[in-house]
């Protein structure tokens, strides 16, 4: 399917649009910059961010945005360079990427779950000319800064971002968890505090939103090496308004956002932070997902949306407490990064009288290209319908240019002004994933006769079993139907016999019993015996990322070694 050539050529998947979400989306010709002090110039007094119990309104975060851009410039940062954020989810965050942007500067998103080589290799790639953390986070930069030296650094201690009543606490968690309190005794360093209360003016840059570079988020490519998706403002403003109009339930300066997935992951900003933003919404801070705290801060804020991930979701359900809390002031949670379980989904609908939809996006393309509608037809297992203005096909693994009929089986590929301008100086790993301004999303995917698409699997997931394609997900599913099963992952392990075969990683339910032999037999219960894992390894927990989706590269390596163990010497 491709995009209309005109309204009168649209597609089938329009009838199922939610009735006030526009066809076709007018996307302003503005900066991010732009659109967001619009919302400062509207809601100004209100409470854009609470830090527990810290508040700061929109007003106050745009001025500190302000003089912290004013110090970048002092500092020689201008247009175009590059500014490297090494922080969790704290008001630092956007008051450091909008000070970043207002001076046509780039954000560099950089999780703080980087160490050495990873960090390295990261800051190496980027240049950045300034670097904002933590004062517990900046000893990981100092063990790399003689391989990668950043000339300006600006450090926060995170104690004076919480009220002055609770900064004893905040010291004393901190040295539990033996992180630093110091605050680095650096040349190169800047305090946080000093610089936003520093006067200085510095008028909005203006430039092209189409052209400008706003983020360079870094992701996985066909290489496995990370690489920067360069976003532009267009971009970003884009998915912005999309994923705004599609949530046709929003009440522009009343939303409270709680904004536990992280900032520095392309979907945290923009489905958490800038569309709290441009909606004069309240975004509740967390710093990680801790469920307990996550709990108390509902209670306290009363929040009515809850973008999230499955594995959160999954772990709200497990909670046995639930109801001593106000969850049900939550009306609409966006589930995104990782497929979501149905029975995941089905669980904290029953509990919360929440809507909670599935949606689907990848860092390339800002990262919202599908979403179930809302109100409207969710189907059960669909990512749902393209946004305005995106379009979705599918093509054939084997002949690529070969665009497939309904339900057929292949790559997704999508087009829309939220896809990436390029992968920053790599043309060629730019070349291999966009053409004619299609993206290959590298997910296998079916779209049905009305325009619902489905993801089946990842292409370098996708398990051969002599011959037959087993699609992880398919399996994973099924295991999640099991009582005794809180977690799972599932990887294709080599076989002499067939090639490759299904291996599960399981976690159980607290005081649940299970064996191998009943999990496999459970699954070949209720799908093909092929595709049913030959093995069952149980986990106390699994490898996830920073967004907490399962790492099944990690899992691969690590049966990759045991099975060399296992082996042993070769003769």
């Amino acid at each position: 399917m491709s995009a209309p050539a005109s309204p009168s050529e649209e597609p089938v998947w329009f009838r199922h649009y939610p009735s006030a979400v526009p066809h076709h989306l007018e996307i302003p010709s503005k900066l991010l910059t732009e659109v967001v002090e619009d919302s400062v110039r509207r809601w100004g007094s209100r409470v854009a961010f609470v830090y527990y119990g810290a508040k700061w309104t929109y007003q106050r975060f745009w001025a500190e945005s302000e003089r912290f851009a004013a110090a970048l410039q002092r500092d020689g940062v201008g247009p175009g360079d590059r500014v490297a954020l090494y922080l969790p989810n704290c008001p630092v965050y956007p008051i450091a990427f909008f000070g970043v942007l207002r001076l046509g500067a780039i954000v560099v998103q950089v999780s703080p779950l980087y160490l050495g080589d990873d960090l390295s290799r990261l800051l190496a790639d980027s240049e950045p000319k300034a670097l904002v953390t933590l004062e517990f986070l900046f000893p990981n930069y100092a063990k790399v800064r003689e391989v990668v030296r950043v000339p300006r650094i600006y450090v926060a201690r995170l104690r004076e971002l919480y009220p002055w009543y609770v900064r004893p606490f905040v010291n004393r968690v901190m040295r539990r968890q033996h992180l630093s309190t110091d605050f680095p005794q650096d040349p190169t360093v800047r305090a946080w505090s000093t610089v936003v209360r520093t006067p200085g003016a510095v008028p909005l840059w203006k430039g092209d939103p189409v052209t400008t570079p706003a983020v360079f988020q870094y992701t996985g490519g066909t290489t496995g090496k990370p690489k920067a998706a360069m976003l532009s403002h267009r971009n970003l403003v884009s998915n912005v308004l999309q994923s705004d109009a599609w949530n046709t339930t929003q009440q522009p300066g009343e939303e409270v956002v709680v904004a536990t997935i992280p900032f520095f992951h392309i979907y945290g900003l923009t489905v958490a932070l800038l569309l709290g933003l441009i909606e004069g919404g309240t975004m509740v801070l967390q710093t990680r997902p801790d469920i307990p705290e996550l709990l108390r801060l509902i209670d306290r804020y009363r929040p009515t949306q809850f973008p999230g991930v499955p594995a959160l979701y999954q772990a709200f359900n497990q909670r046995p407490d639930l109801t001593k809390y106000q969850i049900h002031s939550i009306r609409y949670c966006l589930s995104g990064s990782a497929a979501l379980p149905v029975e995941v989904q089905r669980r904290f609908e029953e509990l919360t009288g929440a809507a909670l939809v599935e949606g689907y996006g990848l860092s390339e393309a800002s990262p919202v290209t599908h979403a179930n509608p809302f109100p409207g037809e969710r189907r059960t297992g669909s990512i749902g319908l393209p946004l305005p203005e995106t379009s979705h096909r599918v093509v054939s693994l084997d002949d690529p240019p070969r665009i497939l009929g309904t339900d057929e089986v292949g790559e997704l590929e999508v087009r829309g002004p939220q896809v990436m301008l390029a992968y920053y100086h790599q043309p060629e790993e730019t070349a291999l994933v966009l053409s004619d301004g299609w993206l290959r999303t590298g997910d296998i995917a079916r779209i049905d006769a009305d325009g619902y698409a489905y993801i089946v699997d990842r292409k370098k997931d996708m398990i051969n079993v002599s011959g037959m394609k087993v699609y992880p997900r398919e399996v994973e599913e099924v295991l999640f139907q099991h009582p005794a099963v809180a977690d799972a992952a599932v990887i294709g392990v080599p076989d002499p016999a067939h090639g490759e075969v299904a291996k599960a990683f399981v976690v159980k339910r607290p005081g649940a019993s299970v064996t191998e032999g009943e999990l496999i037999a459970f699954v070949r219960e209720r799908i093909a015996h092929y595709k049913a894992p030959r093995s069952v390894e149980f986990r106390a927990s699994l490898p996830r990322s920073g967004v907490q989706k399962v790492l099944r590269r990690v899992l691969r390596e690590e049966a990759a070694r045991s099975a060399a163990q296992s082996a042993g010497p070769s003769s």
